[in-house]
């Protein structure tokens, strides 16, 4: 016998209903952004700055990455607008490129460590057996050892490429959402929905996903702002030392170290002392950004109201 073929009935009242979810959802956050306070507006526009110029470095950059001119450390003009680096290389389009480097590398280093962290924390809260304990110490003994020596340490071992960076760096991060992972679930765990979930049958996979990830969203969006500042940190201060982003590659942390020699010439050329403070200050600027929108949106979900 075939098979007879569903055919999908039209619903008007189903196709109104899915409008009004979005009209509803698109006011609801249109109401949010309007009470949000200055200094989140600020963060919001920085950040947008930041992503749009790290998208686009290819066409905003004058010239190429690692594009060397005949005239190392040229000053301040026309055709080298923030000069030029120990080897020639015009410092603008190097912290353009930069940007998209090492916030690219953060963002993915982030998602790793979330993706990691996250699911082994709902594993745990959800199992509470063996798994759990072996789970528990072992991030126990990881958070014990200090996580820049260690990434030193295991960057020194395997190479500073962009992929061992990335995976070394995302799994000394995921103890932390780990931890906060587990945190929160324990509590969700033992809610009556939950319970009820589980005897109907329900596998593991779907009780995370339906109900315990939904409501610990808050805090781990939250949480994903600052372990993006605590990763673009840790890049840009391992960069510093030698063994992060790798020349040719454009990186804050790197440029910071070639030209801080430039600062000691201040009392002649007061442009070259600041070329080193030009990538310091947008790694600054950007943390405070992501700040200050981490800010906002924790006192949003924390269900607190503005005394008038």
């Amino acid at each position: 016998m075939e098979k007879r073929k569903k055919v999908k009935l039209y619903s008007a009242s189903s196709e109104v209903s899915h409008a009004i979810k979005n009209r509803t959802i698109f006011l609801r956050a249109r109401t949010v952004l309007k009470k949000a306070p200055f200094t989140a507006w600020i963060g919001m526009v920085v950040f947008m700055i930041y992503l749009i110029v790290a998208v686009f470095a290819p066409f905003f950059a004058p010239y190429g990455e690692a594009e060397v001119f005949a005239v190392p450390y040229a000053p301040w003009s026309d055709e080298h607008i923030l000069g030029t680096d120990q080897i020639g290389r015009d410092i603008f389009s190097r912290l353009i490129f930069g940007a998209r480097n090492t916030m690219g590398i953060a963002l993915a280093t982030t998602f790793l460590s979330f993706l990691l962290g996250g699911s082994l924390g709902l594993i745990a809260a959800l199992d509470r057996s063996i798994l759990d304990q072996f789970l528990s110490r072992a991030v126990d003994v990881l958070m014990a050892i200090p996580s820049l020596i260690f990434a030193l340490m295991l960057l020194s071992i395997f190479g500073s490429t962009v992929m061992s960076l990335i995976i070394i760096i995302a799994v000394l991060d995921s103890t932390r959402v780990f931890r906060l992972t587990r945190s929160v679930s324990v509590g969700v765990v033992v809610m009556d929905y939950v319970e009820v979930a589980r005897l109907r049958g329900e596998n593991p996979l779907w009780v995370m996903r339906h109900e315990i990830l939904p409501n610990i969203l808050p805090p781990l969006i939250a949480e994903f702002g600052l372990r993006f500042c605590f990763v673009f940190l840790t890049i840009a201060a391992l960069s510093f030392l030698g063994l992060g982003i790798q020349p040719p590659t454009a990186d804050w942390g790197t440029m910071v170290r070639e030209n801080a020699s430039l600062i000691q010439f201040a009392a002649y050329d007061i442009t070259a002392a600041l070329t080193p403070l030009l990538p310091a200050a947008a790694i600054a600027l950007l943390t405070v950004a992501v700040n200050f929108i981490v800010d906002w949106f924790l006192h949003e979900t924390s269900g607190l109201k503005d005394e008038n």
